[in-house]
């Protein structure tokens, strides 16, 4: 019991102080030891440790920068790679709208020379050249182009199409 009355006589305050300038003390002594061996050029455990971490934080530095260099040289020549992909898909495109605007005239010229040299014609065959003509139009007209060469041709199919109706009321 007498111990406890002991500790409950004694200054913490005192204490509390006598310990920071304690580690204040401590402190200043590695401090001065460290710049004391510093000038001798003797290197001590933790200064060799710090030494290393800041060369490996140096060399970490570096590297960061070498990656984000390498990014965005990647990311460059990926912006050139899919202007190149547009630009090719562009013309991928514009080919098979070509060839299928070819082929949608090709299909109603042949059909018109045909009624016109005499031969016979079904009315199937009439129905699919109109429907071909429609989708000829509708290509025509999202892409801005002008229709001028099938526009005979299809006035010779309409009207063998009209005689072909009125046979066979």
């Amino acid at each position: 019991m007498d111990a406890i009355t002991e500790l409950a006589k004694i200054n913490f305050t005192s204490l509390f102080i006598s310990l920071c300038i304690l580690l204040a003390g401590i402190k200043a002594a590695v401090s001065l030891f460290g710049w004391a061996a510093g000038k001798l050029g003797l290197e001590t455990k933790w200064q060799k440790k710090r030494r290393e971490e800041h060369t490996l934080l140096l060399n970490t530095s570096q590297r960061l920068i070498a990656l984000q260099e390498k990014h965005e040289e990647d990311m460059e020549r990926s912006d050139r790679h899919d202007a190149e992909m547009q630009s090719d898909i562009r013309k991928l495109t514009d080919m098979f709208i070509d060839k299928q605007i070819n082929d949608y005239r090709w299909e109603i010229i042949n059909l018109a020379d045909k009624i016109a040299s005499g031969k016979a014609v079904s009315k199937e065959c009439l129905r699919h050249a109109l429907s071909t003509y429609e989708k000829y139009e509708k290509i025509i007209t999202e892409h801005g182009l002008i229709n001028g060469e099938v526009e005979i041709s299809i006035e010779i199919i309409r009207e063998h199409y009209q005689k072909k109706l009125k046979e066979v009321c």
